[in-house]
């Protein structure tokens, strides 16, 4: 560990290194005269006795610290280091005296977790407002139209009711998707531990499907051996039915094109329980791939909402199989449709 220069003398340095977050200490120079071990792991680069500039280039801190040792008033200041990668610290900037010299700390707090989940939380309530407003917008319409134009015409009155109708069922399935990714996000310290079989849940959600496969002209396989992991049934069956209903609206294959398979495979795998979906629809673009557990994001808007998507399955699966300590590994290439396997903890008798 590299030995803090301290003119001050030995209190400021020990008390400098007792402290969790990193600290710097300059002098009227703006020459590094102290760093503790968090400021040295953050930035390795650092060399005592150097000016500040040469390791930390921000204009906006430099003018904090020249303003600090001007008028001797503590100050906040925001700085956005972009490398290696982009982070943003609150820098607490205080001056202070020892004889007849002046030095200034500077105290950093890295807010990068803190502004990602602020901008998370402003994305996903105008994500989620922006998904409400549109079918809300269509059902308001046309209950005005049914009080007004069409109110004496019944064949409008039926088609409107019907479209009504599904744009309610749409809003129902938003809120419930939203419901359910709150109530996993509360309990993900809570690692379920019942003991569930994958193979007839798998089989249950199937049987379930069947008439959707049919009218999409899908056919559904199963390969399945007993395999039990470690969880709750109810959301395993959850992740189940968002893989395999998402498999059969997306291969879907057009009127003039042969029926296409959904093969659903249960098993086990270095020491988890997986079961593997694969479909053969259109495939995504490895850009995407990335992306699918993100809240309401889609590769294809359009497409996801004229075949009833929230933009919020995938996100809920990953949230599902975190809570389980598992994971959900996503395979695809363009044209040769995709692999979607969700892993979960082998339950130990």
């Amino acid at each position: 560990m590299n030995e803090i220069v301290d003119p001050v003398g030995g209190l400021v340095a020990s008390l400098i290194e007792a402290m969790p977050e990193p600290v710097l200490v300059v002098d009227e120079s703006v020459r590094l005269v102290a760093a503790n071990g968090p400021a040295r792991g953050l930035f390795p680069h650092l060399r005592l006795g150097a000016p500040l500039a040469s390791t930390l280039r921000a204009v906006d801190l430099h003018d904090a610290i020249a303003r600090v040792m001007a008028s001797g008033l503590a100050e906040d200041v925001s700085w956005l280091d972009r490398v290696p990668v982009e982070r943003l610290f609150q820098v607490h900037v205080a001056g202070f005296q020892s004889i007849d010299s002046g030095f200034v700390a500077l105290n950093l707090h890295d807010a990068t977790e803190t502004r990602r989940l602020e901008k998370m939380r402003v994305d996903f309530v105008a994500n989620a407002s922006h998904e409400l407003r549109t079918p809300l917008a269509s059902v308001l319409g046309f209950i005005e139209t049914l009080q007004g134009p069409a109110r004496a015409d019944p064949v409008a009155r039926d088609r409107f009711l019907g479209i009504m109708l599904e744009q309610a069922r749409r809003m129902a399935r938003l809120v419930d998707d939203l419901l359910s990714l709150s109530r996993i996000e509360q309990s993900l310290h809570l690692q379920p531990r019942a003991a569930v079989d994958l193979a007839p849940l798998a089989q249950q959600v199937l049987d379930a499907l069947a008439p959707m496969a049919r009218e999409n002209r899908v056919h559904l396989e199963l390969s399945a051996t007993r395999t039990v992991v470690r969880g709750d049934r109810d959301e395993l069956l959850r992740v189940a039915e968002n893989l395999i209903e998402n498999a059969i609206k997306y291969s879907a294959p057009e009127p003039e094109e042969a029926e296409r398979a959904v093969r659903v495979e249960i098993g086990t795998r270095d020491g988890f329980g997986f079961m593997a979906v694969r479909d053969e629809g259109p495939g995504i673009a490895p850009q995407n791939i990335p992306r699918l557990t993100e809240r309401f994001y889609r590769v294809d808007v359009g497409q996801s909402r004229a075949k009833g998507g929230t933009g919020l399955g995938l996100a809920l699966v990953k949230h599902i199989l975190a809570r389980h300590r598992g994971r959900l590994g996503i395979e695809s290439t363009l044209g040769r449709g995709a692999t979607f396997t969700a892993f979960a903890p082998l339950h130990e008798k």
